[in-house]
């Protein structure tokens, strides 16, 4: 394993190749930078799965409480949340969500963003 991020990948892959110009067709430096920048915008490929009953808990308790609170709320609620109990695995997952403030739901797989 390498400390090299993706990010480090992707920099390194798109300085080698916007030397070279005929491999883009001529394209101006201007249009090829803007693929950069939609790179920069988009979401993370590993995006939290929840089910659509967390993420309305998570979109009407984020802006009152902690993570922390968040957490042992849901984890004392976690039949109506889960439709089963909250268990350590749902925790890291549930965190992720409540930090990024964009997961997918599980149900639908509609990417939802706060």
């Amino acid at each position: 394993m390498s400390n090299e991020t993706k990010r480090d990948v992707f920099e390194a892959v798109w300085n080698r190749l916007s030397e070279y110009r005929v491999f883009f067709n001529g394209w101006p430096r201007e249009a090829i930078d803007e693929y950069k920048k939609r790179y920069d915008a988009a979401l993370p490929d590993d995006l939290p799965v929840i089910p659509k009953s967390v993420g309305k808990y998570i979109k009407t308790n984020r802006v009152h409480m902690s993570l922390t609170s968040g957490i042992e709320n849901a984890s004392c609620i976690s039949e109506w949340l889960w439709g089963k109990g909250f268990d350590y695995g749902n925790d890291s997952v549930f965190a992720r969500a409540w930090l990024l403030g964009v997961w997918r739901i599980e149900e639908t797989g509609e990417v939802v963003k706060l």
